[in-house]
């Protein structure tokens, strides 16, 4: 017996089971040995050795690790187990501070835990520069962080020098688009933001930027901090008393925007079909160029139709004049504006030959319905040839052969060519959506008498009781879109017919019968909002759906705006302080010293129901600027830190704070720029009173 209980226990011993792996690692590495030491002076060597307490990698290398000054050479940055190199290939400036800014892109090689914001400061001279600024770059339009992107200083204070001097001192913003520009030397600097697409380290028009009005002059503060340490009983054991310095300034805003230069010049020209030209342009134009038709030589004067769109950018050209059409080759003269190399306007004339061939498939396509079409016609007058002499011989063909006779006389409607159009809605349409109609080519003539639009009383159709309805183009830019002007009552149904033949095109082509009813919506399918605004007026607001698609704009008046009639859903609010008037966010132009025009979010979603009114009050500057959009419809989200969430969640610390989550920054704890003072203070008042 006691045998058996042994050998039970030896199996037990002997059976191999999966190890625990222990607790999950959440610290980042850390460094134990540097070369030179951290802070070194009068440096001479090329290499920097940086060693952890465990295997690291380098993720994203080229986008985040910077080295300030930037060397003409890029250094050699290699990792090895659990160490760094970094091997200048240049020889280092004398005098000079050199900083490698490494942001987030340590971590460890087991869990992926980021060492952030690390650097590395070292000086060839006998001092090393200490001062430093900070702060945050967001993308002007939508107040994105931008993250990843250049922050640099300039102690040249020429406007000249962001567009013909590479940036002095750099560093890069991390993925919550925060910087902090180290070691600087005392001094007055301009401070600029660049996405440097070139990687020169100064302004090119079309690449992204942001400048700063003012003058920045690093300075520091002393500051005092208290930390007590309790007794078990909590009672008062020791008040500990330490001295920090705090580097300012802290709070630089820069909006980042793209002044969306484009050189004029001409990107394309085509003939896609035998009647229609393209001109595609490669920046926006107050004016139409010049056109003149060389070949062929008789036209006539009025020979096209042009469909733009608002920049002028790009054109066609809807050849009316039939001979034209029929054109192998077509040669204009085309007169406009193009960039020349001293970056100026110059107008030009170009000579231009538009060549149409059909595509083989087209051709195939044509050929095959021809030879079918031959086909029928024959075998129609065979049969027709059998019935008369039947007729003449007092028979009757037999009733497939009639059939057969019925089927080849009718007309197959794609034999008959028809101008297209299409209805903009029907079915369940909004409270103040309009009638439109899309047609696939230009408009020759409409008879009014054939536009019908009526409304439905009980059961009977009566006329629209408005003016006569009729067909109007939307704008001058597309000549194929019209609309009805016609108010439409809420919870009503309507119907437009258009007769046959009733919309000719420059083609000679005729429209078919269209016939649609359309239901208005009743007023408590939607929701109305009101807001009372600390904007007097000067500004509009856009009502966003997901994906930030504007649907509606608004103008502020006397410090308020409304959005009647909106249908039930999820919305948000972006607020622009339009300072020219025109309705629309406008770029920032960094020559002449123009900024963007600032935006604002209301920083909750909307959540619309039927039949409910919305009536809210928004201070703009109430919420730090970068915490302001909602994160829902924010795209640059920071990476997240899963190790410390889920660090939270096997502690069982469930707690919220107020929406507010430990990766944000926020004007509240970082930033004192005047306009956010409200957001700060409120927020350190609520973790005081916790």
């Amino acid at each position: 017996m006691m045998a058996v209980v042994a050998a039970m226990v030896l199996a037990a011993c002997a059976s191999i089971g999966s190890p625990e792996g222990g607790p999950r690692d959440y610290t980042p590495p850390q460094v134990t040995k540097t070369s030179p030491a951290p802070g070194s002076v009068n440096f001479k060597g090329n290499k920097v050795e940086i060693t952890f307490d465990e295997i690291i990698n380098l993720k994203d290398q080229q986008k985040k690790v910077i080295i300030s000054p930037a060397p003409k050479t890029q250094p050699l940055i290699r990792t090895v187990g659990k160490k760094i190199t970094v091997e200048f290939r240049d020889e280092l400036e004398e005098n000079t501070t050199y900083v490698i800014d490494f942001s987030n892109a340590i971590e460890d090689n087991n869990e992926n835990n980021q060492l952030d914001g690390y650097t590395f400061a070292f000086s060839t001279g006998d001092e090393i520069d200490t001062l430093a600024v900070s702060g945050i770059v967001l993308r002007a339009h939508d107040l994105e962080p931008m993250q990843h992107v250049i922050v640099g200083l300039h102690s040249n204070l020429d406007d000249t020098a962001f567009t013909h001097v590479p940036l002095e001192r750099v560093s890069r913003t991390n993925d919550r688009g925060l910087f902090t520009i180290r070691n600087l030397k005392p001094g007055s600097y301009h401070v600029f933001a660049l996405n440097d697409v070139d990687g020169d380290y100064r302004m090119a028009r079309t690449e992204d930027i942001a400048f700063l009005d003012t003058i920045v002059v690093p300075t520091t503060s002393q500051f005092t901090s208290q930390d007590t340490i309790f007794t078990y009983d909590r009672r008062v054991d020791t008040v500990m008393t330490a001295t920090h310095t705090l580097y300012l300034p802290n709070d630089l805003l820069l909006c980042m925007f793209n002044e969306g230069y484009r050189s004029h010049y001409m990107r394309q020209s085509a003939r896609p079909e035998a009647h229609k030209l393209h001109f595609l342009f490669g920046a926006p134009s107050d004016s139409l160029p010049g056109i003149e038709v060389l070949q062929p030589a008789q036209h006539a004067t009025d020979w096209y139709r042009i469909e733009r769109n608002v920049d002028n950018d790009s054109l066609f050209y809807w050849i009316t004049d039939s001979a034209m059409i029929k054109t192998d080759t077509i040669i204009v003269a085309m007169t406009y504006l193009r960039t020349d190399t001293a970056d100026r306007l110059e107008q030009v004339t170009d000579t231009i030959r538009l060549g149409y061939r059909k595509p083989s498939a087209q051709v195939k396509e044509e050929q095959k319905r021809a030879k079918e079409k031959e086909s029928r016609a024959k075998r129609l007058a065979e049969l027709l040839e059998k019935q008369e002499k039947a007729a003449a011989m007092g028979k009757e063909l037999d009733e497939g052969e009639l059939d057969e006779i019925k089927e080849l006389q009718h007309v197959d409607p794609q034999d008959i060519p028809r101008l297209k159009m299409e209805l903009g809605k029907s079915g369940a349409i909004d409270v103040g959506d309009s009638i439109t109609l899309k047609f696939d080519a230009p408009i020759a003539s409409i008879n009014p008498s054939g536009v019908h639009l009526e409304v439905k009383r009980d059961t009977l159709w009566v006329p629209y009781p408005g003016p006569t309805p009729t067909l109007r183009p939307v704008d001058d830019c597309n000549p194929m879109r019209y609309w009805i002007p016609a108010t439409m009552l809420p919870d009503s149904t309507y119907r437009l017919t258009i007769d046959s033949a009733a919309v000719t095109s420059v083609y000679g082509l005729t429209c078919d019968k269209l016939s649609k009813e359309m239901k208005v919506r009743g007023l408590e399918e939607y929701a109305n909002v009101y807001f009372h605004v600390n904007v007097k007026d000067g500004a509009v607001v856009q009502l966003l759906a997901s994906g930030e698609k504007v649907q509606r704009t608004v103008p502020v008046k006397n410090n308020a705006f409304e959005l009647l009639n909106v249908p039930a859903g999820t919305y948000y609010l972006k607020l622009i302080i339009d300072a020219n008037g025109n309705g629309v966010w406008d770029t920032g132009n960094y020559h002449n010293h123009l900024q963007p025009e600032e935006v604002y979010y209301y920083p909750k979603r909307l959540k619309l129901r039927r039949n409910w009114d919305l009536d809210e009050n928004w201070n703009i500057y109430e919420t730090a600027l970068d915490l302001q959009k909602p994160d829902d419809i924010k795209h640059n989200k920071p990476e997240q830190a899963k190790n410390k969430v889920e660090k939270k969640k096997q502690q069982g610390n469930e707690e919220e704070e107020e929406e507010e989550d430990e990766f944000s920054t926020g004007f509240n704890n970082s930033y004192t720029g005047n306009k956010y003072n409200d957001a700060k203070n409120n927020r350190n008042n609520r973790r005081l009173n916790r």
